[in-house]
């Protein structure tokens, strides 16, 4: 009888799996296209995503490309063979995925740019992102405050420029949003830049990589600063802040009487977090992943039951053939007075990740 018993509960327990494993599909499957594991912030927002969208009952498939153009593309690709039902993708290159748009409309799959707008295709839907402008505001308001509190009587400060890939999109809108805010001060003459490099057309840093930041600000510190001190460094992402900072400890920034410039960053990883605390980077800037995902598993919801999702702006994002209606969501500066409010706070990390 036991035995029996034993036999039926372990085949209700196997109906009630096969039934959650059919729930997770019922709505459909999406495909999710990131770019790379080798940012923690991307690993997050791919996490959050399969969590929060199983929840809400569809079935994902999750792809990593690791900043590899053409395997994005074929991983793309292959998902719209397999069939999915909404792709989200963030880009590595957001110019490069026309040909790709136009075989998911074909195939009736809707398409929504995540974190990074697509470029040069009618065949993006929706485009869910963080106000990217706001976020250069703050990098650059964080700067100025930092060379008040550190270096109040030495002004002109010496400041350098560092601006992320040039095929990301966003990079173009964290450098605007920073250079309204440092323009006017560079005009006045509070700020210089010694080495005269200024324009995303010469400051951008491809692919996001800190091996290459770190190197250009060696070429900067050595031909540059021989006889003078780098006051500030706007940094617009963590990856780079950790390679700069680098460079400037290599020559003795951040020992002795050399105080540690100000150095700015992008999306509170726990290494910048550590380096924050440290008293080396000087601040960063948080963008929960968790409410990025909230808002595009609301976008599926409404564009598979045969709504319209929830939109916030109409103008700001046009990718070259339309402007994308977009959900903006708020950025948030985070530094050594409130690290712990914000990303404790919020559980977004525990303190065993920090400390």
């Amino acid at each position: 009888m036991r035995l029996l018993t034993t036999v039926l509960a372990t085949t209700a327990l196997a109906a009630t799996l096969f039934a959650g494993a059919a729930y997770a599909q019922d709505k459909g499957t999406v495909g999710i296209a990131m770019p790379t594991k080798s940012s923690a912030r991307w690993i997050s927002d791919g996490n959050s995503m399969v969590e929060q969208f199983e929840a809400a009952g569809y079935g994902t498939d999750l792809q990593y490309a690791e900043d590899d153009i053409p395997n994005q593309l074929a991983q793309i690709e292959n998902m719209i063979t397999k069939g999915v039902n909404v792709l989200v993708i963030a880009a590595i290159d957001g110019t490069t995925l026309s040909n790709a748009l136009a075989n998911a409309h074909a195939a009736d799959i809707k398409v929504i740019a995540y974190d990074r707008l697509i470029r040069d295709s009618a065949n993006v839907d929706y485009y869910a992102t963080f106000d990217n402008f706001k976020v250069g505001v703050q990098q650059a308001t964080s700067l100025v405050n930092g060379l008040k509190e550190r270096y109040p009587d030495q002004k002109p400060w010496h400041v350098e420029l560092f601006g992320g890939s040039p095929d990301d999109n966003n990079a173009y809108f964290f450098y605007d949003g920073a250079m309204s805010v440092l323009q006017p001060l560079i005009d006045s003459g509070d700020i210089v830049i010694p080495s005269g490099q200024m324009g995303m057309d010469v400051v951008g840093t491809l692919r996001w990589d800190g091996a290459v930041a770190q190197s250009r600000m060696d070429n900067l510190l050595s031909a540059n600063y021989t006889d003078k001190q780098v006051h500030g460094v706007l940094s617009p992402y963590d990856g780079l802040s950790i390679g700069i900072l680098s460079s400037l400890k290599g020559v003795g920034y951040g020992s002795g009487d050399l105080k540690m410039p100000i150095v700015t960053g992008q999306d509170a990883e726990v290494p910048s977090v550590k380096s924050i605390l440290a008293g080396e980077q000087y601040s960063t800037v948080f963008k929960d992943t968790r409410e990025l995902a909230r808002v595009t598993v609301g976008m599926v919801d409404a564009l598979l039951g045969g709504g319209e999702p929830e939109i916030n702006d109409t103008e700001t994002y046009d990718n070259g053939v339309k402007v994308v209606p977009s959900y903006l969501l708020e950025p948030v500066s985070v530094d050594a007075s409130n690290w712990e409010d914000i990303l404790i706070g919020s559980g977004y990390y525990t303190m065993d990740q920090i400390k």
